[in-house]
C-alpha cells in the first residue's frame, strides 16, 4: 500500500483496487494548453475529455491519485443533490435550476458510460440505490422527493414496508425510494481507471506535487510546485474540500462534515441472500445518517457521520457494530476488516459552485456527499468550456464568488464532536 493511503482514510477501498497509473513528482517546467490542479473525479474527467479533443494536458495532484473524496466515500452513484428537485430552481433560478437538474438526473448514466467506454474495473452495480425512510418525517421526505422526480420522468418508485424489507433485508424502515438510475461503484477503482484512461488519451499526470503558487505570465499561467511548473492559458482547479494553497478560499467555502465507513469480513453466502440480496446500495433519511452496501467480495460497508480518530475512533466503531447487528442481526459476532474516514465538504445552500477564479481559472466544487456523479458531469462540462463548446450562459450554475461558509470553524467542530457524543449514547432502529 502507498505511504500516502493510510488504512484509516482508504481502507478497503486501498485494499482491493487495481494499481494507479505510474505517476511522478513534476521536477521541471513544461508547457501545456490546460493544467488541471487535482486528480479526483473532477479533475479526471476534465483531462479525459479535454485530451480526447486534441488538447495538451498536464494534471497536478499535491498527493495521489484519488486521494481526497474520490478515495474515501462509500460509492454510492446517485442522481440530483441532497436539495429537494423542486427547490433547485427556486435557489439558482428556472434557467440554471433546471439545467443542473437534467445534467445530475443523468449523472449515474455518464459514470456508466465512462465506465464501459474504458472498460475501468470498479465493481459497477446498475441495479440502484434504496434511500430509506426513517419515521414519519422520513416518510413525508421520500413521498415528497419520488412525487418531484416522478413529474420530471425520473426512474424511481417508492417500496412500501414489505418490497422495502425483501430488499434491505431489515423491518427497521416503513418504506424506501427506489433509484434505478443509481448504482455502486468501488470509488478508488473508479478514480484510478479514469487517471488510467486519461494516460492512454495522453494525459501527462504529476502526483506528489502540491501547487503553491500560481501566477499570471503574460496571457498565461505559470502553476508552480517545489520542484517545477507548468505554464497554460487555461487552468481548472478541481481540488474542492481537499484544497491547501492558491485559491483555498475553495476549501473555507465548505463545511468539513466527517464520515466513516467500516467493512465486514466477507459474510457467508446463507447471510449474503438475506441482506441487500439485489445489490442495491442503501442509506436512511436520519439526520445523522448511516449508509450501507455490498463490495464484490460480499463485505458490508457500514459507514456514518463521524472521524475515526482520537477517542472518537472507539466511540464510531462500536457505534457502527451495534446499529448494523441492529439491522441485520444475523451478523452479530461479524466484526469489521477495515476501517477508514475522510471529509464531505457542505455548502451554506448544499449545491455546488462554479468559479472563475481570474480570466482563464475556472473551477467547480462543493458536491455537499454526492462527488461521483456530479463530478464526473462537472469535469467534462468545465472541459467542454475551457474548448469553447459551452458558453457562461450555457453553464448548469451561475458564475459566483467564494465566499467563506458562515460559522465554518464552529461547526466542524460542533458536526465532529456531536457525531461523536450521539454514537456514544444512540440507540436507534
Amino acid at each position: 500500500m502507498s505511504p500516502s493511503l493510510e488504512p484509516l482514510t482508504h481502507g478497503l477501498w486501498a485494499a482491493t483496487a487495481p494499481a494507479a497509473p505510474p505517476t511522478v513528482g513534476l521536477c521541471a517546467d513544461i508547457h501545456a494548453d490546460v493544467a488541471v490542479v487535482g486528480a479526483g473525479y473532477t479533475g479526471l474527467s476534465a483531462a479525459l475529455t479535454l485530451a480526447e479533443a486534441g488538447a495538451r494536458v498536464v494534471v497536478i495532484e499535491a498527493r495521489e491519485i484519488g486521494f481526497g473524496g474520490a478515495g474515501r466515500n462509500v460509492g454510492l452513484v446517485n442522481a440530483g443533490m441532497w436539495v429537494m428537485p423542486d427547490e433547485l430552481p427556486n435557489v439558482l433560478g428556472p434557467a440554471h435550476g433546471e439545467r443542473l437538474l437534467e445534467v445530475l438526473a443523468n449523472g449515474p448514466a455518464e459514470v456508466f458510460a465512462r465506465v464501459d467506454k474504458h472498460a475501468i474495473a470498479c465493481e459497477l452495480r446498475r441495479e440502484g440505490t434504496l434511500h430509506c425512510a426513517v419515521g414519519e418525517a422520513g416518510v413525508r421526505e421520500l413521498r415528497a422527493r419520488a412525487e418531484q422526480w416522478q413529474a420530471r420522468g425520473a426512474d424511481v418508485r417508492l417500496l412500501d414496508a414489505r418490497e422495502t424489507r425483501r430488499l434491505v433485508g431489515t423491518d427497521a424502515y416503513p418504506m424506501a425510494l427506489l433509484d434505478r438510475r443509481a448504482g455502486v461503484i468501488q470509488p478508488l477503482a473508479y478514480v484510478r481507471g479514469l487517471a488510467t484512461a486519461a494516460v492512454a488519451a495522453g494525459v501527462d499526470i504529476y502526483s506528489e506535487s502540491p501547487v503553491n503558487q500560481i501566477e499570471a505570465a503574460g496571457d498565461q499561467w505559470r502553476v508552480k510546485t517545489t520542484a517545477g511548473s507548468v505554464t497554460a492559458p487555461r487552468v481548472i482547479m478541481a481540488t474542492d474540500a481537499y484544497t491547501k494553497g492558491p485559491w483555498e478560499i475553495i476549501r473555507k467555502e465548505q463545511v468539513y462534515l466527517p464520515y466513516f465507513n467500516c467493512a465486514t469480513t466477507p459474510l457467508p453466502p446463507d447471510v449474503l441472500s438475506h441482506i441487500l440480496p439485489e445489490g442495491h446500495g442503501a442509506w436512511d433519511t436520519a439526520e445523522v445518517l448511516s449508509s450501507f452496501r455490498m463490495d464484490a467480495a460480499g463485505r458490508l460497508v457500514f459507514g456514518s457521520v463521524g472521524a475515526l480518530r482520537g477517542p472518537a475512533q472507539g466511540v464510531h466503531s462500536g457505534w457502527g457494530q451495534r446499529a448494523m447487528t441492529r439491522l441485520f442481526p444475523a451478523l452479530k459476532g461479524i466484526g469489521f476488516e477495515h476501517e477508514w474516514y475522510g471529509f464531505i465538504g457542505m455548502t451554506d445552500d448544499n449545491l455546488p459552485r462554479f468559479h472563475r477564479f481570474a480570466a482563464g481559472v475556472v473551477g467547480v466544487s462543493g458536491y455537499n456527499g454526492r462527488g461521483i456523479a456530479p463530478g464526473t458531469v462537472m469535469g467534462r462540462i468545465l472541459a467542454e468550456h475551457v474548448l469553447g463548446k459551452l458558453c457562461e450562459e450555457e453553464l448548469p450554475l451561475p458564475v459566483t464568488t467564494p465566499q467563506e461558509a458562515k460559522h465554518r470553524a464552529a461547526k466542524e467542530v460542533y458536526y465532529e464532536a456531536g457525531a461523536a457524543v450521539l454514537h456514544a449514547v444512540e440507540h436507534r432502529f
